[in-house]
């Protein structure tokens, strides 16, 4: 797990956010997937780049875990 990065149930329904702040790492994604630029980003919701790369390093992490198995015919 990432330091930046925290999972708690009592913090926006346990998805995963920016520690000490209520920012979702989806939210980060998605926002930089749109075009938006990591400074701005982090401008916007009064973050840290490295706060930013943290997400997209967990969202990497979360990529590589993922797998296609093939079911029975």
């Amino acid at each position: 797990m990432n330091e930046r990065i925290v999972l708690d149930a009592s913090i926006h329904h346990g998805a995963p956010v920016i520690k000490g702040t209520r920012v979702p790492v989806a939210t980060i994604i998605g926002n930089l997937a749109g075009g938006m630029s990591r400074q701005d980003v982090a401008r916007e919701y009064d973050l840290q780049v490295a706060d930013i790369e943290a997400a997209l390093s967990y969202a990497a992490e979360l990529v590589e875990g993922e797998r296609a198995v093939a079911l029975a015919k």
